[in-house]
């Protein structure tokens, strides 16, 4: 039992300290309240904190405590805090589907470029063996950005040193070499 009564008086002693602490705060934050002339201007993170902890204290001893703000306008802080913690934003994600990354977007124009015939549905075939999945909608939107256009379009415009353009569209000039 004696342990008992040893305990009881540390804590008294302590709880008694902390006490003396906390009057002591309170009555140095009025004076230094009473000192400063309007409105105290609180950032974010300074509202955040008080209202949290000022949730733990209650209204009753937040009355005898609070020198910043009125105890109900702490208490609205946190029902803002909270309200906001808990306003779904973590699950919301930006309207529309998600855009096609560079790298595959500058995939679709290469294969596109270096092969004229080539289609939607053979560059999206070409693209699902490289381990990327589009849909030929998707690649015919990538090559209309990009200003580039249709297969059969895209091989009566292509020019190179071999061809020459007449009437009807362009017709391939084969060199002619000869050997001895």
């Amino acid at each position: 039992m004696l342990w008992a009564r040893l305990l009881a008086y540390v804590a008294g002693t302590v709880n008694q300290e902390l006490l003396l602490r906390n009057e002591y705060l309170a009555a140095e934050n009025r004076i230094l309240g009473g000192q400063i002339k309007g409105r105290l201007l609180l950032s974010e993170g300074e509202r955040t904190t008080l209202a949290e902890i000022a949730h733990r204290l209650g209204r009753k001893a937040l009355e005898d405590v609070a020198a910043t703000a009125k105890p109900d306008t702490i208490l609205g802080w946190y029902r803002k805090l909270i309200a906001n913690k808990f306003d779904g934003s973590k699950f919301r994600r930006g309207v529309g589907r998600p855009k096609v990354d560079q790298e595959t977007e500058r995939l679709v124009v290469q294969m596109a470029r270096e092969n004229p015939s080539w289609g939607y549905d053979r560059i999206v075939g070409a693209l699902a063996n490289l381990g990327h999945r589009l849909s030929d909608q998707t690649v015919g939107n990538v090559l209309r950005r990009h200003g580039i256009s249709p297969a059969p379009k895209r091989k009566q415009t292509v020019g190179g040193s071999n061809t020459k353009r007449t009437l009807s569209g362009w017709v391939y000039i084969p060199s002619l070499i000869m050997i001895q």
